[in-house]
């Protein structure tokens, strides 16, 4: 069977990311496994980590890159969609308050679904809002699993610390108090694709005045059960 495309380039890019399937590889390996010339591997294999579809491992080896991930957990967006619905109902109905689903693209964060406060104050992100990285739960969530230096460039200028990071991966909940809107709190936790990476983070939030200055003592075993539902929709469907 013709494996070609007629690209070459994205025949031999895709020889490359084949052949680093079954594990790491060195140069040698690479040109081993896809029978190209080293001096093309080595370039593509180059190209591949600017792009983060390739990455290397401690001993310098290459190895499929993180933003394979990435992609793949976008694949799925349209299941934790249809799943968000009917979940962040039941939130907002257990907590009272407006509950959200985040998701990061670069260096910000959206608003994909959300379900509002039926009356009373109402602290509303509406769907398709962005929102920085620097600061709230959700914020920290998505951050707070990343890879190192993509987490160290992230807490420049953040609102939260590498110290408060590692109590929400103990935790495994994330909580904010005034930190990116004066008055409002927030809870949040995170939703995990098929291969344990978070992609999204449900939130609650509302007024200071409702959920207090420890606003997790109150809605975060509500916001994990949320978010635990939805990670096993994702991988139920994967």
């Amino acid at each position: 069977m013709d494996n070609s495309s007629g690209v070459g380039v994205l025949d031999k890019a895709a020889l490359v990311l084949s052949a680093l399937e079954s594990g790491p590889a060195t140069l040698a390996g690479l040109v081993g496994a896809t029978g190209l010339a080293r001096p093309t591997a080595h370039r593509l294999a180059v190209a591949l980590e600017h792009h983060r579809m390739v990455a290397r491992d401690m001993q310098g080896r290459f190895i499929l890159g993180p933003r394979l991930a990435e992609l793949a957990a976008s694949a799925g967006e349209d299941r934790l969609l249809a799943t968000a619905g009917p979940v962040l109902t039941h939130l907002r109905d257990v907590t009272g308050e407006s509950a959200q689903l985040y998701r990061r693209q670069g260096d910000m964060r959206i608003c994909v679904a959300a379900a509002e406060r039926l009356s009373g104050l109402r602290d509303t992100v509406p769907v398709g809002s962005t929102l920085p990285m620097k600061a709230g739960s959700a914020a920290q969530i998505l951050m707070a699993w990343e890879e190192p230096e993509r987490l160290h460039r992230g807490l420049q200028g953040a609102r939260f610390t590498a110290t408060a990071l590692s109590g929400v991966r103990r935790r495994g909940w994330a909580q904010s108090i005034g930190e990116r809107e004066p008055g409002v709190a927030s809870v949040s936790a995170p939703v995990r694709g098929p291969s344990n990476r978070v992609v999204a983070a449900v939130s609650v939030s509302g007024p200071i005045e409702r959920l207090t200055r420890h606003p997790g003592r109150m809605h975060a075993q509500a916001v994990i059960d949320a978010a635990a539902r939805l990670t096993d929709a994702l991988r139920r469907g994967a």
